[in-house]
């Protein structure tokens, strides 16, 4: 198991603590090296946070920061660029935390309820990573996130392996919903639309209610945890 994580995370105590690995192609150089590409990161968040990626800009982000736009673009081709990064960090840092949880965890309702109680709120455990508040990333998820690949060049993107990260992080899934039923014939279907389903019934509780059956306070989100466990009750472990 760590053998396998350190491909996707590295650790180093004297600089930025937990680093993530993201494909070479979506950044012109990794910002997670540098002062100011991590910068650029904590900054970013925090913007797109307050205002929005439609309103977010790199013209923005330079005068936040007290930079200057061009040295913005000398780590990303644009902020199409930069959101599909946040969302990859946020899906290995997701997978990330499945692994720890789970791990010495033989039965797979256990696991299921881990899982499920983790791709709900993934910021009740924070690394070192400074530069990173995954609590307000993951704001930015529920928001914003699906804009990140609901793009016409998704099927480009795709080819260049940028969706990897998410497709490993549901296959994780996939394999302890067949653990639970061997026969379950969408795994793949499910492990997905419990990712997309929990992060659009928060954003439905929060905005559009009629959306939705759950309700949602400040920072908690047990009802969209009972919503979830109830599907998993009903299609997986077949509770009367």
């Amino acid at each position: 198991m760590f053998t396998e994580l350190a491909t996707i995370f590295k650790f180093d105590k004297m600089s930025v603590g937990l680093s993530i690995s993201i494909p070479q192609g979506l950044y012109l150089r990794d910002p997670q090296m540098t002062t100011l590409g991590r910068s650029i990161i904590k900054h970013s968040i925090l913007l797109i946070d307050d205002i929005g990626f439609e309103c977010f800009t790199f013209r923005k982000l330079a005068e936040k920061m007290g930079s200057n736009e061009t040295s913005l673009y000398r780590y990303f081709e644009n902020k199409h660029m930069l959101l599909l990064y946040l969302e990859i960090w946020y899906w290995n840092w997701v997978s990330y935390l499945l692994d720890i949880n789970t791990r010495n965890i033989d039965d797979p309702k256990r696991k299921m309820k881990i899982i499920v109680e983790t791709i709900v709120d993934a910021t009740k455990e924070n690394p070192s990573t400074e530069y990173v508040n995954e609590k307000v990333l993951h704001r930015i998820i529920i928001s914003e996130g699906s804009k990140a690949y609901h793009t016409k060049k998704v099927d480009e993107e795709n080819k260049e392996g940028f969706f990897t990260s998410y497709k490993e992080l549901c296959q994780k899934i996939a394999d302890v919903i067949l653990e639970l039923d061997p026969a379950f014939p969408y795994s793949h279907s499910m492990a997905s639309s419990f990712f997309e389903m929990a992060n659009n019934q928060i954003y439905f509780a929060e905005h559009l209610p009629r959306l939705t059956d759950v309700k949602v306070a400040k920072d908690n989100y047990d009802e969209v945890v009972n919503l979830l466990w109830f599907y998993v009750e009903r299609m997986l472990i077949k509770c009367p």
